[in-house]
């Protein structure tokens, strides 16, 4: 009877430790699978494409808005100061005078012109620099020897001051556009080449060997693996090179006069300064200031939000 009893125990024992192991199995088994749902919610998200057209309103309080805002800030501080009279009027003019120097060139049909002059001049610079500075980081990043050979000297131009090419570039190519886009390369083509070195240092080496191990080797791999991967770096390249590019030009402009080279921003900057006009100053300033704006909201800003969509990095636009 007592070994009836104990055997009783022992099943029951055992059922019960049997029942307990599978209820924590299951539970396991849950978890994995609420871990892998959870997974593959987040790779969905990753691969939405956001369809749907952002509201105008939401866009003009996010983006719009807050710019304005910053503007009219500016101005109001601008002509309090001058009210205040804290310094003379011909070293600060109100912002009335400013405009009045804007609607001056506009009604003699010199105010676009000197826009188009400078940014026309800046684009192709920056364009060549773009030609040149690309292979020429994918150069350094890739050899060895050309790394050595090259990259401090890439890393001392790209420190270098613009301004400091253009006495040169006059003495070498006389006044004409040749200097200006002599000029514009020296400033460019370093930084747009160590930010693509930059980009190819942080690409993961799993990604190359994936590469390879697909038959992407050579001239196939760099463009399929390595310049995909190096974007961000790329991209970071391109905006200093464009901000090098810009300082470069304006640098030679207003340094460099000649008929034959026109009237730029540059130029109308050092004009107003050889007129003592400061609101011709202001308005070259402003000018500048605008087109830096421009070009990267319209270029650089949509780049940078197409290279991280596509990496799932901005789900929403």
């Amino acid at each position: 009877m007592a070994s009836t009893e104990t055997s009783a125990v022992k099943d029951g024992g055992a059922t019960g430790t049997g029942g307990a192991t599978g209820e924590g199995r299951e539970d396991e088994r849950v978890g994995q699978s609420a871990d892998l749902a959870g997974l593959e919610a987040g790779l969905d998200a990753l691969d939405t494409v956001q369809t749907k057209r952002t509201p105008f309103r939401r866009t003009f309080v996010e983006k719009i808005f807050p710019p304005i805002v910053a503007v009219a800030l500016v101005l109001v501080v601008w002509q309090v100061l001058v009210w205040a009279e804290v310094t003379d009027s011909y070293k600060l003019p109100a912002p009335s005078a400013v405009w009045d120097e804007v609607q001056e060139a506009w009604l003699e049909g010199t105010l676009l012109e000197y826009i188009w002059t400078s940014v026309s001049r800046g684009l192709l610079g920056f364009l060549m620099a773009l030609v040149i500075g690309t292979p020429l980081g994918l150069l350094v990043a890739r050899v060895k020897f050309v790394r050595a050979a090259i990259g401090p000297i890439l890393s001392g131009l790209q420190s270098l001051p613009s301004v400091a090419w253009v006495p040169p570039a006059v003495l070498w190519l006389g006044l004409n556009d040749s200097m200006m886009y002599a000029v514009i390369l020296l400033g460019a083509v370093p930084s747009i080449a160590n930010g693509l070195v930059s980009g190819v240092d942080q690409v993961p080496p799993l990604f190359l060997r994936a590469g390879r191990t697909m038959g992407a080797t050579g001239l196939r791999g760099t463009w399929h693996v390595v310049i995909p991967a190096a974007l961000p770096g790329y991209l970071a390249g391109l905006k200093q090179g464009w901000a090098f590019s810009w300082r470069s030009l304006m640098a030679a402009e207003i340094i460099a006069s000649s008929p034959d080279l026109g009237v730029g921003l540059g130029q109308l900057l050092e004009n107003g300064r050889t007129a003592n006009s400061m609101p011709m100053v202001f308005l070259a300033i402003l000018l500048i200031l605008i087109v830096g704006i421009a070009i990267d909201l319209l270029i650089f800003s949509p780049l940078e939000r197409w290279v991280l969509r596509s990496r799932g990095l901005l789900v929403k636009s």
